[in-house]
């Protein structure tokens, strides 16, 4: 099922000597720039009834045309599955995502998807690109995120996580007790052997994440990360690189050790602790409609609560020993 899109544009002064991709950017702000540019390349937007290259330069007063076919979704099935709205309005949803929720459906993960339950809150949004998810969380890792319920917002949505202007903020429990805070910027691809995993390579994408220390342990630390870009795994494979993964992580987190001294209950809940502890703490972004900076921070989840309680009554035992 796809939606037919039918636009005309008249090429104005100030984007005389544009290039053609630059100049619809600006004349059909609407769709994002690599939509536009797939249009542009398969003959869906003509210039004075031509087709055009992305790079061609424009020369001021052409006809510009865009017919186009949007993909609506409709393989995937609308689904009961309750939501944790954090806020909503004609523009955008913020929800707290539970662990063990899958983003987008998958091999693996057919359904039962936040997909499939923004479909059901919300059904005119499979009009919106992948159901207007613009960012996306492990399937383990709880917390904020951001729906765009209309083409125009997540346009203008994924351009403020292109140009950094999104914040996000997590918060972890790592292995090991930190000496200070510090900033991972190491360039991160497809792990060579494990196709599942991603990991730091050289000629990988840019990838930047700074952390600092909430609360020092026996032999954990709880730490605040912010990200300056949003690869996938990303905190998790920066933490590990450094030593100090997530407690808890299937794939980065390396052989389970249980640290000596530990008292029952931690080591009963490190023990059973099978999710990365990471959580999405706080999300701030610019409203796609009314250009107020808006911003949303949520508890941490149950698991990690006890987690903690349980790492500070250790530490208390561990210090009234020595």
């Amino acid at each position: 099922m796809s939606e037919q899109i039918s636009l005309h544009a008249q090429v104005s002064d100030d984007l005389v000597g544009k290039r053609l991709d630059q100049a619809v950017a600006q004349l059909f702000p609407d769709y994002s720039r690599s939509r536009l540019q797939e249009w542009i390349k398969d003959g869906s937007i003509t210039v004075d009834g031509q087709a055009k290259r992305p790079r061609d330069k424009l020369m001021g007063g052409e006809s510009v045309q865009l017919d186009a076919q949007l993909e609506v979704i409709e393989a995937h099935q609308p689904q009961d599955i309750p939501l944790n709205i954090v806020y909503e309005d004609d523009d955008i949803m913020v929800i707290n995502k539970p662990a063990g929720l899958v983003v987008h459906p998958a091999p693996g993960h057919p359904d039962g998807t936040l997909l499939n339950a923004l479909l059901h809150h919300f059904p005119e949004i499979n009009q919106v690109p992948r159901a207007g998810i613009v960012h996306r969380l492990d399937m383990d890792t709880t917390g904020l995120m951001v729906i765009a319920k209309t083409i125009q917002a997540q346009t203008e949505l994924v351009v403020q996580l292109q140009e950094r202007t999104m914040g996000r903020e997590y918060e972890a429990v790592v292995n090991r007790v930190m000496t200070g805070g510090g900033t991972v910027d190491e360039p991160m691809a497809r792990h060579s052997k494990h196709r599942q995993k991603m990991a730091v390579v050289g000629l990988g994408k840019e990838a930047t994440t700074h952390y600092r220390i909430l609360e020092k342990f026996s032999a954990h630390t709880h730490i605040r990360l912010k990200l300056e870009t949003g690869r996938t795994h990303q905190i998790r494979v920066h933490m590990s690189y450094i030593n100090y993964p997530l407690i808890g992580d299937p794939l980065y987190g390396g052989r389970f050790r249980l640290p000596k001294g530990t008292t029952e209950e931690l080591q009963q809940l490190l023990r059973g602790f099978k999710r990365q502890a990471l959580h999405a703490k706080k999300l701030e972004l610019w409203h796609p409609k009314t250009g107020e900076l808006m911003s949303w921070e949520v508890d941490l989840p149950d698991d990690i609560q006890q987690l903690l309680e349980a790492l500070k009554q250790d530490a208390v035992v561990q210090d009234n020993d020595f």
